[in-house]
């Protein structure tokens, strides 16, 4: 078996309208999960809602990030700057297209998508969800 590193996220009760938005953008392939759809151990600390998304993945060239809906009563916030989900396209023009289809989808720009001082582009968005993604394309390298 090959190890591999995912981003997980747990979202409020919206994991599957994420998940299905993000494979809009970004292609792939999309798995949801929900607990309605697998049988329940009755050890289970908590009674989830059988709608509720026990584990969701999204699967694209660039990698995988998995997830599921938030149980218990711990409420954490999902936008902020402390984390973000950074997408390296191949060309600007790529960046561009999942940073409209992101802002088309409801979300809203955090940083424009610009030249860096460190020469490559980036920037950065937060879609509807309030996940902030940062988009970044390398710098050519110099002849």
């Amino acid at each position: 078996m090959t190890e591999t590193l995912a981003t997980y996220i747990a979202l409020p009760g919206t994991t599957a309208e994420a998940f299905e938005h993000w494979h809009a953008v970004l292609g792939g392939k999309v798995m949801i999960l929900r607990y309605g759809d697998v049988p329940m151990s009755e050890e289970m600390p908590f009674e989830p809602d059988p709608q509720a998304v026990a584990h969701a993945t999204l699967t694209t060239p660039a990698g995988i990030i998995a997830g599921g809906d938030a149980m218990g009563p711990e409420d954490y916030p999902v936008r902020g700057s402390a984390y973000s989900l950074l997408y390296t396209a191949d060309t600007v023009e790529r960046a561009r297209e999942i940073i409209d289809a992101f802002v088309a989808g409801g979300g809203n720009v955090g940083m424009p998508f610009e030249k860096a001082p460190w020469g490559d582009w980036y920037g950065q968005v937060f879609d509807r969800f309030g996940v902030m993604w940062s988009l970044n394309v390398e710098a050519a390298p110099q002849d």
